[in-house]
């Protein structure tokens, strides 16, 4: 291993700009099961989520924050684009529960070549979110 003045020790955090606060909590909160976190009190509205060991920040959107729509290019394939990832208990079962939640799921499940099953949505405001699992 290379001897590098900076050690990457793990994702902390990952911030999504949002259109609608409520509607995005729904989706993290009640649809993925993450717990929503107090945040300090910035001078602009916005929520975090706990996942595991790394939290998700949404900052709605104004002025300063750019736009909340992430796009993914037109003839680009899902799982090699812009796009982030949470491990999930059984990719297969949540792709029925989101099903039966009327969310359309993008690419998956389908088998990655180093063995989990993964499978691709969007969010609220067309982030790319990868769900995968090992069994």
């Amino acid at each position: 291993m290379p001897n590098s003045p900076i050690t990457v020790k793990r994702i902390d955090h990952v911030t999504l700009v949002v259109k609608n606060l409520n509607v995005s909590r729904s989706f993290y909160v009640d649809l993925l099961g993450m717990e929503e976190v107090s945040r300090p009190g910035f001078r602009f509205p916005g929520m975090w989520f706990q996942a595991g060991t790394t939290q998700i920040h949404l900052i709605e959107e104004h002025a300063e924050s750019g736009p909340s729509q992430t796009s993914v290019p037109e003839n680009c394939t899902i799982s090699r684009t812009h796009h982030f990832a949470f491990e999930v208990d059984n990719a297969h079962e949540s792709a029925e529960v989101l099903k039966s939640q009327g969310i359309e799921i993008q690419a998956g499940p389908k088998s990655r070549p180093d063995g989990p099953t993964q499978l691709y949505i969007f969010d609220p405001d067309s982030n790319l979110v990868e769900l995968f699992s090992y069994s």
